[in-house]
């Protein structure tokens, strides 16, 4: 897990015990990275040069490197943690499967899960029944 902003390591460590530690129980256990120049951000297309900041962006990096999910999103709304962690499960356990299984829409563990392939073609309904 790598968290990185354009603030400095001094405003993270304060932003951790005085905002972080009371709406996570003990705060982000990992040290978050600053990204003072915006070079990261630039790699990734989510530095705002006029601004001077990073704007808020999640990727997910597979073990060979390869970014396999990523999301933007500008500071007004807020990010899903329970959803990126259901992706992180989803992306685990395709990994773990060799890509046999697949994850449906909402997927979460414990959910029937697709084997791609001709036999699914026209017949996913039968097998993910979405939550409503």
């Amino acid at each position: 897990m790598i968290s990185l902003s354009t603030d400095s390591q001094f405003s993270h460590k304060i932003w951790n015990e005085t905002e972080l530690s009371k709406m996570v129980e003990g705060g982000i256990p990992w040290a978050m990275g600053s990204d003072q120049t915006g070079a990261i951000g630039t790699a990734y297309g989510v530095h705002d040069e006029e601004a001077g900041v990073n704007i808020r962006g999640r990727f997910l990096v597979d073990p060979d490197g390869v970014i396999v999910a990523m999301e933007v999103m500008t500071p007004p709304v807020g990010r899903n943690i329970n959803e990126f962690i259901r992706q992180v499960k989803a992306y685990q356990h395709v990994r773990a499967t060799g890509g046999a299984e697949v994850m449906p829409a909402d997927w979460h563990p414990g959910d029937p899960t697709l084997k791609p392939g001709p036999d699914l073609v026209g017949n996913v309904w039968k097998v993910w029944k979405p939550k409503k």
